[in-house]
């Protein structure tokens, strides 16, 4: 399959396994819910790459829909490029601004969003999808590149949305009046496009002129261009008149002796007269209850830009300095409908001024749902803009237009600092010790490669999780002098939970036990912190 070549890519092709696991710290103070958790609706402040890794062990393969709007390198953004990556070449572009007149911006681009997909493609279910927008600058590297990490085979459409209603009369050649969005699944065979629900436009179409009990229905063309062999017959109306044929180059879409059946049926329209060519009548009672999705969307159906300005002042006034790019909230709502459940995680990695979440929040009230959202921000208007409209939107705005929004669309958010590197090697030196969560978290996935699920960790006795081959335990505190002093022992294995009868994968600062004892009780042991060595292998 071809692939993508630019500057850099030898250095960032695997640079999202290099990037260590941060803790992730709950803010109290800026989150809305009684308990800040990590399985709440979030927003999570910093770099997205360093976000996403440590937001992996929670949501592994359990992301119905991703959203992303990440720059789209016009020139014009102000974004930096500021992936660490330890080479000469890489450094030399940390902190530069990206701008027109720089002669690498592509390659840059690429080689932010490289990592960046790789790390997205595992929080997908299989029969999840990723919509990226993005403009003429970059989606034809775009494509190329989704084609390498998630397979060309698991394209499915570019998705015109019109987002300006009146042309620009500045333009020095076309005035653009459309973004793209690309959109592919993680698994083609197993994804499932929804339906747009039925327009009273739609349905309009259909009429009774012969007041068929069946109810309302319009024509379909009996002809087609597909060769037919049984496609080419004279047809004689009722009315008396002859038709010599399908018209040329063309052929009946079903046979004689069905047409004839279909008119027993009165399935068949002739006309007032009797006479005209005949055609094939749809009943709307018998037609799909949605409609098939087509890819030019318009600002009528989706808004446009100025609509979605328009609702950031709505929530927080006429005085509030516009975020420049925003997406309009029915966008993000034909999008997450189209592909999600009402249950379903919904995560977007450029989250801007939350527009996703909005979308989220809106669907669950008027659905009596239970979708939830996974927003990162890196800017330091996480909190000020895209945690706020969250705050705002599900407290109520008393002088916004909408009635829903004035009363507040309910639900709650955690609000997350992504934090310090675990870099395990300075564990027992009492660097940095992480939470218990995050390096249960951390362990747990490593180890296994599954979910971690942090409502299964008992303190008390260890216990972390179950994953298919193991029972996972932890012996550990943010603690120098429990460090020190604990040891996986006889005692201790003796006093393990029965659990379900698996394999024993215990992680702990050192052991007192020979092999016969851990064989005896199911164990095998990781010391904490160099022997965290079971690394599962990434999905193709």
């Amino acid at each position: 399959m071809p692939a993508v070549n630019f500057k850099g890519k030898a250095l960032v092709q695997n640079y999202h396994l290099l990037v260590p696991y941060h803790e992730l710290r709950p803010v109290k103070a800026k989150s809305l819910t009684d308990k800040a958790s990590l399985h709440d609706n979030l927003v999570v402040h910093g770099d997205n790459l360093k976000a996403l890794k440590a937001l992996l062990p929670y949501y592994h393969g359990q992301v119905k829909c991703i959203y992303i709007d990440p720059p789209y390198n016009t020139g014009n953004e102000g974004w930096v490029y500021n992936d660490n990556v330890s080479s000469p070449m890489i450094q030399e572009w940390l902190g530069k601004v990206v701008d027109r007149e720089d002669l690498t911006r592509h390659d840059k681009w690429l080689c932010m969003m490289l990592p960046r997909l790789k790390l997205l493609r595992d929080f997908l279910t299989d029969d999840g999808v990723i919509f990226v927008s993005i403009d003429d600058n970059e989606v034809h590297w775009l494509r190329g590149l989704l084609d390498e990490v998630l397979g060309e085979e698991n394209f499915v459409a570019t998705i015109i949305w019109e987002k300006v209603y009146s042309p620009k009369s500045s333009a020095r050649f076309f005035s653009e009046n459309h973004d793209y969005i690309v959109a592919y699944a993680r698994r083609k065979d197993s994804f499932e496009l929804g339906l747009l629900p039925r327009t009273e436009e739609a349905n309009a179409r259909y009429e009774n002129p012969d007041n068929d009990p069946r109810g309302p229905w319009k024509p379909g063309d009996l002809s087609a261009r597909n060769p037919y062999s049984k496609g080419v017959y004279s047809i004689k109306c009722p009315g008396g008149r002859v038709i010599k044929g399908p018209p040329p180059g063309n052929y009946w879409r079903v046979a004689e002796e069905k047409l004839w059946r279909m008119h027993e049926d009165k399935r068949i329209w002739w006309g007032s007269d009797s006479n005209q060519v005949p055609a094939i009548k749809r009943f709307l009672s018998e037609v799909k209850q949605g409609l098939v999705p087509e890819t030019i969307w318009t600002y009528k159906e989706v808004g446009h830009t100025q609509d979605a300005k328009r609702s950031l002042l709505d929530i927080f006034g006429d005085d509030f300095e516009v975020f420049t790019t925003p997406k309009p909230v029915e966008l993000l709502k034909r999008i997450i409908r189209l592909c999600t459940d009402d249950d379903a995680i919904v995560l977007d990695a450029f989250a801007g001024s939350a527009t996703t979440a909005q979308a989220v929040l809106e669907m669950n009230k008027q659905e009596s749902g239970a979708r939830q959202f996974v927003l990162i921000e890196s800017e330091a208007y996480a909190d000020s803009l895209t945690g706020e409209r969250i705050r705002r939107v599900i407290k109520g705005v008393p002088k916004a237009k909408d009635e829903a929004l004035q009363k507040g669309l309910g639900g709650s958010f955690s609000f997350i600092e992504v934090g310090n590197a675990m870099h395990l090697e300075s564990l027992l030196k009492g660097n940095k010790l992480p939470a218990y969560e995050d390096l249960a978290g951390y362990v747990f996935y490593t180890a296994t490669g599954e979910e971690f699920n942090a409502r299964k960790i008992n303190r008390q006795t260890g216990f972390i999780g179950e994953s298919a081959k193991y029972d996972v335990y932890l012996f550990y505190e943010p603690d120098m002098e429990y460090l020190k002093a604990t040891a996986l022992t006889l005692d201790v294995a003796r006093q393990l939970p029965k659990g379900s009868g698996k394999k024993r994968l215990v992680f702990a600062p050192t052991k007192y036990l020979d092999g016969i004892h851990l064989e005896e009780h199911r164990i095998e042991f990781c010391q904490l912190p160099f022997e965290i060595y079971k690394t599962v292998k990434p999905k193709k």
